[in-house]
């Protein structure tokens, strides 16, 4: 499964980006309260955060390439290893400590999506569905991600960055599933995509993802928007996958409870390293010569 160190590989490019951007975060000065727009420009004249951005773009590229080529049962589940990847990571570029319990979430983590990906032994599936069932999924995946958001008004920081955060990761999954199928329309008819419905599905969809993610993290409640994104990213992608893209998991007894086992406990890790995550991103800035 070529898809596999794809699927790694754009995992730690992200991890890469955050770590980078972060980063810049930590050694920038102090600046008060100022616009979101002045904050990127100033932040884009620092080249550690400039360098965090073209390794999120080139784990874009590697992650399309593993979608158009693979399984999105397969590649959005290894994503999760982003957060596996940042630990090391962020250890090294910001001089935070990684504990006991964070290198056991990671092994965890691991283990789990390898176990998943044997016991689940995806197979099969199509690049594209019909459109109906795309209407189907957007609205399914839309309007749970619009009542989430509705809901996580008002609500203290943790609750609503949970909430916002959950209505993220089911728009991250949306987002890979359209990726496949424009990857699958470029490597027949790159020009033809310019008129494809679903590259300005994508955009719309990748722009509302974004912008629940953001409103997800200004709560400064990073551990649960964290958690709950990277969580149900996977699972509704794996959903995805069998609905849409008619990709097939194990159909045995002992498997499907072996895979289902397996992804309860990545999820376990995922909430340690989501608050590991948070704690790097909160720490302050360590002097460096």
């Amino acid at each position: 499964m070529v898809e596999v160190p794809l699927a790694l590989l754009s995992a730690l490019l992200f991890a890469l980006g955050t770590v980078l951007q972060q980063k810049a975060s930590l050694d920038a000065p102090a600046t008060g309260e100022g616009s979101h727009a002045g904050l990127l420009l100033r932040m884009a004249r620092r080249p550690t955060w400039l360098a965090g951005i073209a390794a999120d773009a080139l784990g874009f590229a590697a992650q399309a390439v593993a979608l158009t080529v693979g399984r999105i049962a397969v590649v959005q589940p290894l994503l999760v290893t982003t957060l596996v990847f940042a630990l090391p990571l962020g250890a090294r570029l910001t001089h935070q400590r990684v504990g006991p319990r964070d290198a056991g979430a990671a092994v965890l983590v691991t283990v789990a999506l390898a176990v998943f990906l044997l016991a689940g032994s995806p197979s099969g599936g199509r690049g594209d569905a019909p459109v109906h069932a795309w209407l189907l999924a957007g609205a399914a995946l839309g309007g749970a991600s619009a009542l989430l958001a509705l809901l996580a008004r008002g609500l203290p920081p943790k609750a609503r960055a949970a909430l916002l955060g959950a209505g993220a990761g089911l728009l991250f999954a949306l987002c890979a599933a359209l990726t496949k199928t424009v990857g699958e329309r470029i490597s027949h008819d790159a020009l033809a995509v310019a008129t494809d419905w679903h590259l300005y599905a994508l955009i719309v969809a990748g722009y509302a993802s974004m912008t629940l993610n953001q409103l997800a993290l200004a709560t400064g409640a990073l551990a649960p928007a964290l958690a709950t994104s990277t969580a149900l990213d996977p699972i509704a992608s794996v959903v995805l996958g069998v609905t849409l893209f008619h990709e097939t998991l194990t159909t045995t007894t002992l498997g499907a409870a072996a895979a289902l086992a397996a992804l309860v406990a990545a999820l376990a890790g995922i909430v340690l390293l989501a608050r590991a995550e948070a704690a790097f991103a909160a720490a302050p800035a360590h002097s460096s010569g």
